[in-house]
């Protein structure tokens, strides 16, 4: 099945949100900084509020009554149409979600490494460690509020897991890496 015309990742998770509870958009923006979006999905704030302008003008998403007159009348609490739910589950269903390899930047950087000056590579090995180190520690941090706020088995709690132990075979593979003699 062709991808929906248009659809981003952003509305995806747009319309992932709201399937859990309908919200407006910086209540729903804020519940994604709360997730750490920016660990798992590369969007915007603005991105966000694109998607809902987007997916309501498409029908994908309708406003749903809201009691709280407290929000003030600009806030629209929206909730996914029955549309927008079908698109979220077909696009979902997609071979690409499991089938691809997003290039990363390091190893980019490794490939054409051999270009670099023995110190500057030496240099970015050990940039990197301590980039990988801050982010196991972060993660680490994560998957215990994470446990707490769902379960162990939770899919958060197995996403973050996996991350951390991505993080400490790349700080392994790092050690290989360093001691290998280079030329130069």
């Amino acid at each position: 099945m062709a991808r929906p015309p248009g659809v981003t990742l952003a509305d995806l998770v747009v319309l992932s949100m709201l399937s859990e509870r309908p919200m407006h958009g910086y209540e729903l923006w804020a519940e994604l900084e709360r997730r750490q979006v920016d660990k798992w999905a590369s969007i915007s704030r603005a991105q966000v509020y694109y998607s809902l302008r987007k997916l309501a003008d498409a029908r994908r998403i309708t406003p749903a009554r809201d009691d709280d007159s407290s929000l003030g009348p600009e806030r629209r609490i929206y909730t996914p149409s029955d549309a927008g739910r079908r698109m979220l589950a077909d696009t979902l269903a997609q071979a690409r979600w499991a089938s691809q390899r997003p290039p990363d930047p390091f190893l980019t950087w490794m490939v054409l490494s051999w270009q670099a000056r023995p110190r500057d590579f030496t240099a970015q090995i050990e940039r990197r460690r301590r980039f990988l180190e801050k982010q196991l520690s972060d993660d680490r941090d994560a998957l215990a509020a994470v446990i707490e706020e769902t379960s162990p088995t939770s899919d958060a709690a197995m996403v973050v897991r996996l991350s951390i132990m991505q993080f400490e075979t790349e700080l392994a593979w790092l050690d290989e890496v360093k001691a290998r003699h280079r030329p130069g």
